[in-house]
């Protein structure tokens, strides 16, 4: 062929493609919409990261923004609002940055707008806010982002080898194992919040009390805040840090109105101890959210009045030999993240079946449960015949059918307490509905010295309620 008529050819070819191009251009243009009326469309005006470490990163938390035109939407701009130095960082399309330009949303689509916060602890106020602006068609349109920084006193591997008490005025955070050394003791403070990071635990070799309120209860709990999916939020998590250990050479200790969650193992109070007083003492207290017990006992005394137990992975509590007394007490089972492994009360070293073959030459245990409410997913109790122990259970209610004896005694059995729980929604609240057959059913002949009020600050009447708690009145 002719080179010249070759040339000819491409160069026509080419002039074809380049018309192509553009018009495929202006296509791609006029799919654009220019509408001021089109905006994006946000999953939420408001982003809340919530309580955050000072100095430490936030969760990242998303934004959506959704295009619900039927053509391209070009955000021209999403930033800060002009002249912000705040606390937040983006992410767009895996992108970092404070400031983004021309960013598509195809028709009917949307992106993620990830975000996440420092808040520095120099600080003068706490709380911060800022405003994520998105222009589109000549319109700005924004939404608030907000972040709480929370200031804590951090330790690492603390012993306790003095009296000491820690006050409410600034959380603390412990990192590894906090020891209260032999003949020290550690006093919470009212409205404590301890923050117990991961695998961190509690050692008592001397005495710890809290003294928590309902009106300002002690808390000790994991560390990490926010979701972990939607809905579950990690205040329901077990396995955050690994537990309480009360030690055998532990002097007498007792916790007043105080929330223990997120552990491993939950409270052990380890025998075995000689002692006329109880070797832990609870007072209004929760004990939840464990892989395993919330309590486990062995060998030793204690004392549980107006507690509540629940969600936990093996039985919520389990004495093994020693003395218990729990009166007006909850304990419930509907944990989530594991198939539960024992009934509500696990009682050992009580019959020659379950004898504990380390500790042969120990008394048998001696366990009294009155005016308490066992109720959840799993099993009252074990062993479900009493006969030949010294376990008692008085004027209790319980999920399974029975009939009283000699080790049951004026019990309501088969009954509903009618908890405000909804495991389906992920809350777990053990206070009474108004028709509870277990409001009012007290025996006050068996009835411990009661506090004022249970854990929700709710008075308790001239004929308590069985359980820990009275009726949900909010």
């Amino acid at each position: 062929m002719n080179p010249i008529r070759i040339i000819h050819n491409i160069l026509c070819a080419a002039a074809g493609l380049m018309t192509t191009g553009a018009c495929l251009t202006s296509c791609i243009e006029d799919d654009v919409t220019l509408s001021p009326a089109d905006q994006p469309v946000f999953s939420a005006d408001t982003l809340d990261v919530g309580t955050i470490f000072m100095d430490e990163p936030s969760q990242t938390h998303a934004i959506k923004a959704y295009n619900h035109s039927g053509k391209v939407m070009r955000i021209s701009r999403i930033g800060f609002q002009a002249g912000s130095e705040g606390c937040f960082r983006i992410n767009v399309d895996g992108f970092s940055g404070k400031d983004f330009r021309d960013v598509d949303i195809r028709p009917n689509d949307s992106i993620f707008i990830l975000v996440s916060a420092t808040v520095p602890r120099d600080l003068m106020a706490p709380d911060v806010e800022d405003k994520l602006e998105f222009e589109a068609n000549g319109v700005t349109r924004s939404v608030v982002l907000k972040a709480t920084g929370l200031d804590v006193v951090t330790l690492t591997d603390p012993v306790i080898d003095s009296d000491t008490r820690w006050e409410a005025d600034k959380p603390v955070r412990v990192y590894g194992e906090l020891t209260v050394a032999p003949g020290a003791r550690l006093t919470l403070g009212e409205g404590l919040t301890v923050y117990m990071h991961d695998k961190a635990s509690i050692e008592v070799h001397g005495s710890l009390f809290s003294e928590g309120t309902a009106d300002a209860p002690v808390v000790i709990r994991g560390d990490r805040s926010g979701t972990v999916i939607t809905g579950i939020t990690f205040d329901l998590m077990s396995r955050q840090w690994a537990g309480m250990t009360i030690h055998p050479d532990a002097s007498p200790c007792e916790l007043r109105f105080t929330e223990i969650r997120n552990t491993e193992y939950g409270v052990f109070v380890d025998g075995p101890t000689a002692t006329d007083v109880p070797q832990l003492t609870l007072i209004g207290c929760r004990l939840r959210n464990s892989r395993d017990n919330v309590l486990a006992a062995y060998h030793t005394s204690v004392r549980a009045v107006s507690t509540e137990f629940a969600e936990s992975g093996a039985s919520p509590v389990w004495v093994i030999g020693g003395e218990a007394l729990f009166d007006h007490c909850t304990f419930s089972n509907y944990y989530l993240f594991a198939a539960i492994t024992g009934p509500l009360l696990q009682v050992s070293h009580c019959t020659d079946d379950n004898l504990d073959a380390e500790q042969p030459g120990l008394p048998r245990a001696k366990v009294r449960v009155t005016n308490s409410v066992l109720y959840g997913s799993s099993g009252d109790m074990s062993p479900t015949s009493l006969d030949g122990t010294d376990v008692y259970v008085h004027r209790c209610l319980l999920r399974s059918t029975g009939s009283d004896d000699e080790h049951f005694t004026n019990i309501i059995w088969g009954g509903n307490p009618l908890f405000k729980t909804r495991r389906e929604d992920y809350y777990f609240d053990y206070r009474l509905d108004a028709d509870s057959p277990a409001l009012g059913a007290s025996d006050p002949a068996t009835t411990v010295a009661l506090p004022a009020t249970d854990f929700y600050g709710t008075e308790r009447p001239a004929q308590p309620a069985i359980g820990a708690y009275e009726i949900f009145n909010q």
